[in-house]
Formats: structure tokens, sequence, C-alpha cells
């Protein structure tokens, strides 16, 4: 349950900024992922998992976007769906984007593959995280 996502844009960012959608995190089911490139599934299984969602064409979905300079951080819980649209300016859009894990972190194998694929990391089902592959940056 302790996760977070940073998203920290690196340039000037008015279209095509992250959206999220409000409280999709506290959903039932998880969001298939897929891959932005060509929108193939990263998991099988689809039935687990909720199709993702149209939030331009659903109006009981809470989108939220902001305008974004280099240096400000949106900060999430990693299960909240989100995206970005195409972006269709001539401005690059590069960002940082970090996800950190509290210490109720466990290992999970799920269908398919990962992004990006830990090949060689050794972790079983319910075993902690490994600190030389994801190491500790604060303990209280």
């Amino acid at each position: 349950q302790q996760t977070v996502s940073f998203w920290i844009p690196i340039d000037p960012v008015k279209e095509a900024t992250l959206r999220l959608i409000a409280g999709s995190h506290k959903w039932d089911k998880m969001i298939l992922p897929v891959r932005w490139l060509d929108d193939s599934n990263f998991y099988a299984g689809e039935g687990d998992y909720l199709p993702v969602p149209d939030p331009d064409n659903d109006p009981s979905l809470k989108v939220l976007e902001w305008e974004m300079e280099p240096g400000d951080a949106i900060l999430f819980d990693f299960r909240t769906a989100h995206g970005a649209r195409g972006n269709l300016t001539a401005a690059r859009r590069r960002a940082l984007s970090l996800r950190w894990v509290g210490d109720d972190a466990r290992y999970v194998e799920r269908p398919g593959r990962t992004s990006p694929p830990y090949h060689g990391h050794g972790m079983q089902p319910g075993e902690r995280l490994r600190e030389d592959w994801f190491p500790v940056v604060y303990q209280g």
C-alpha cells in the first residue's frame, strides 16, 4: 500500500501533460497495463483487470491535470490510472519518473512482461524487495 510515483517535467508542459483519474487507486481491480507505443497488453488474463478507461468519453471520471514547469512535481499512488495525450507540438516533453515503495512492499509475480524487465533478481513471491536492486533511500 505504500507506493508513490513522482513525475517531474524537465521541459515546460502546457499540453500533453500527465493526467490522473482521481480515486482510481481505490478501484476493486487494477487497470490492465498497456504499452503506450502499440497498445499491447503487458499481462495476459484480461478478465482479471479493468480495461484502460477513456476519461474523455466518461463524464463520471474526474481527471486531474496541470500545466507544469521544469522542477514541478506530481506525486501519486502508482496504482492511479495515469497517462498523457500524445504530444502533437514541436516541443519536447521530457520528464523524470521515479517509483518509491515502503517497507510493506513485497515481490509479486504477474503474468507477462514487466517494465522495466528485472531478469535474474532471484526474488520469490512474498519476499521483501532486494536492497541491491531497490536501494533504501530513507529509514525512519
